[in-house]
């Protein structure tokens, strides 16, 4: 079949002085970038990437950062995006469950990463001999691995999802397509190395022969540099961003202006609705989309296109991306009527092959569709939601997980480190909202933590865990509160506060 990368090398073909990707460091057309892609695959090949073998990726921002995944496709192989940023543990934990065998890196940080990946990593910088190799493949096909992606897990280990081309392919030119985005696209990269979100916003305006625009994370962090950036590049698309960053711009007290220029910002990853209901859709003078989908179904299932005056008294998602089918369904499996609440099952080429190495949480999670053709699978989100009259409204989650900043979350992961802690006897990990409508977690501990401060705990954690994964707040507990069954009480804990923090 024919990947985003294929893609890419046409509008080389085509235009090859045309700028792909800018950078503080400068520019690199498309003939360039393709140069790199092939020649970087062509090396894949001889260390024996092939067919569903996993390549992990671990670069910094920059042009290395769209070479390798996209020589990992070149080749035919799967990628796995690791942000070298991430603790040590936690980079080495997402590598074993994804099933990496091999590593892309740079000398500049091999040296650093210690990540259980057999044989000696390739490097961009240094890619060495590949006399006798064989020349870049192609998928097998639709049903091919296209990268691994992972989720917060209830056990401690992260959970490693298999994303097919299929899924990818159709996604990313689908975004191009509904978004209009071409030649005259100037995109931001925005989202974190890592996270499935960044695929898009480096991708899809590659593959429509726009210019990408990266810079270090750190300058976009700050309003006045994310600002300056936008208007010296001309940015136009922001295809990642969260509600939580929206509403960071929408403070500052020059916030109009930070995003003057730019004709479309699509958003994803936790509710927009506090940001509309604070009234910040002025601050998108262009398109504003609001996204909506699970890691599983290949990052976005529906998407709304949110008008000028919302609606801000529900949390609307909208309609079905191209080629992919949403179900409310009761706890029998049958569809609700519109308007009544249903839990969101999601269908069609998006949805994921499943969890690597779990396969009673796959059969768990996807099920097939009783509503579809032979083999049809629904993925089983967890979500609540129902229908109005622009589509999905969404009502939150039906279990424990949470979205924070635009991740999804099991609070359980978080308590299971924090048990690794000699001086924890007890954690229960609970979310709360502050005033601006951002969810964050609260951690209810037990044990002999006199002489151990919030600090000292936040150390511990962060040795393991990404920052989103983090608690804001430490609450320290004689014992924990426990419902007659014997269960902790999550409820009690979030309605008292559970204590002195």
């Amino acid at each position: 079949m024919r990947t985003f990368v294929d893609d890419i090398a046409g509008h080389a073909a085509l235009d090859p002085d045309r700028v792909a990707v800018t950078t503080p460091a400068g520019e690199v057309t498309y003939a360039e970038l393709t140069a790199r892609i092939d020649a970087l695959a062509v090396v894949l090949r001889a260390r024996g990437a092939r067919p569903e073998t996993v390549c992990a990726v671990a670069v910094e921002r920059g042009v290395d950062a769209v070479v390798a995944p996209a020589a990992v496709v070149r080749c035919g192989a799967a990628f796995l995006g690791l942000d070298p940023e991430q603790p040590p543990a936690r980079l080495a934990a997402l590598a074993r469950s994804g099933g990496a065998e091999l590593l892309v890196t740079t000398s500049a940080l091999a040296g650093g990463l210690d990540l259980p990946i057999p044989g000696p990593p390739v490097l961009l910088d240094r890619p060495g001999s590949v006399v006798g190799a064989d020349g870049p493949g192609r998928p097998l096909g639709e049903r091919s691995l296209a990268y691994v992606s992972h989720t917060s897990g209830s056990t401690g280990e992260p959970g490693a999802v298999l994303v097919e081309h299929r899924g990818l392919d159709s996604y990313l030119r689908f975004i191009a397509r509904d978004y209009g985005l071409g030649p005259d696209t100037v995109a931001l990269q925005l989202a974190p190395l890592g996270y499935d979100a960044s695929l898009r916003d480096t991708f899809a305006p590659l593959l429509a022969g726009g210019r990408l625009v990266v810079v270090p994370r750190s300058a976009l962090l700050r309003p006045e540099e994310f600002g300056a950036v936008v208007r010296e590049h001309g940015v136009s698309a922001v295809l990642s961003t969260t509600p939580s960053f929206l509403s960071f711009l929408a403070g500052q007290p020059n916030g109009a202006r930070l995003l003057a220029g730019v004709r479309l910002v699509v958003s994803s990853g936790e509710s927009l609705r506090p940001f509309l209901a604070a009234g910040g859709r002025p601050l998108v003078r262009g398109d504003l989309v609001n996204q909506y989908g699970p890691t599983e179904c290949t990052m976005t299932s529906t998407r709304y296109a949110v008008p000028a005056r919302p609606d801000v008294l529900t949390d609307t998602v909208g309609t079905p991306i191209d080629g992919v089918v949403v179900r409310l369904l009761d706890a029998g499996m049958s569809p609700v009527p519109d308007g009544d609440v249903g839990e969101v099952y999601i269908g069609g080429a998006g949805v994921a092959r499943g969890y690597r190495g779990r396969p009673a949480r796959t059969a768990e999670c996807f099920v097939p569709d009783p509503f579809g053709p032979p083999g049809a699978r629904l993925y089983r989100t967890g979500d609540l939601a129902r229908t109005g009259p622009d589509g999905l409204e969404y009502l939150g989650r039906g279990d424990r997980q949470v979205k924070i900043r635009g991740y999804r979350v099991d609070p359980a992961e978080v308590e299971g480190a924090l048990l690794s802690h000699a001086g924890v006897t007890g954690a229960v990990v609970t979310s709360e909202t502050d005033a601006q409508g951002r969810v964050f977690l609260v951690a209810h501990v037990t044990g002999d933590l006199a002489g151990t401060t919030d600090a000292a705990l936040r150390a511990h954690l962060a040795a393991g865990l990404p920052p989103h994964l983090m608690p804001r707040r430490f609450v320290r507990l004689a014992e924990l509160p426990t419902t007659r069954g014997g269960k902790a009480d999550r409820r009690a804990l979030s309605q008292t506060g559970g204590g002195r923090s």
